[in-house]
């Protein structure tokens, strides 16, 4: 199971219910990542999509825990465990976790991988991950620099974790 995300210095993923800002070649590479994959996600990131709808091209799978909650075109879940047993149908490699903060905080130690665009810019925010270069079991696999012109440099960075907690 991975997990993809952008983050500026301070690990920092988004302000009031919204990314902190929008990088095209970000978005590309997230849609080039997940395509065709699992994503997972909370209530709150779904709505803020375009028109609150699922990623096309992709299963969603949105954890609410509202019983009542139901969305078009997508798998909603009401637990961790009913996560979990719904995710048994995929291979690890195909699931991706997409956000929040609160679905981050989860799921991350339940994470293999770790697919992270770094924005060398501090933001003003209100919801973060934990910075995995301060935890001794995530260590980095690979990076690139972003070769879009922009005024904010971005690093594409894999992080690996050698303690995942998902067992299939």
């Amino acid at each position: 199971m991975k997990f993809i995300a952008a983050v500026d210095n301070n690990w920092a993923i988004g302000n009031k219910g919204s990314l902190l800002v929008r990088i095209s070649e970000d978005q590309k590479n997230f849609r080039k990542e997940t395509m065709g994959h699992v994503v997972v996600l909370g209530r709150k990131t779904l709505e803020e999509f375009p028109g609150g709808r699922p990623l096309k091209g992709r299963t969603n799978i949105i954890l609410s825990t509202n019983p009542d909650y139901t969305v078009q075109d997508a798998v909603v879940v009401h637990s961790i465990d009913e996560l979990f047993e719904k995710l048994s149908e995929y291979e690890s490699d195909d699931i991706f976790i997409i956000g929040g903060q609160t679905v981050y905080d989860v799921l991350i130690p339940y994470c293999d991988t770790g697919i992270v665009t770094k924005i060398d810019k501090s933001y003003e925010a209100d919801a973060f991950i934990q910075n995995l270069d301060e935890m001794d079991n995530w260590h980095v696999e690979n990076e690139r620099s972003g070769t879009e012109p922009n005024d904010v440099n971005i690093t594409f960075v894999t992080y690996k974790n050698s303690e995942s907690l998902y067992k299939k």
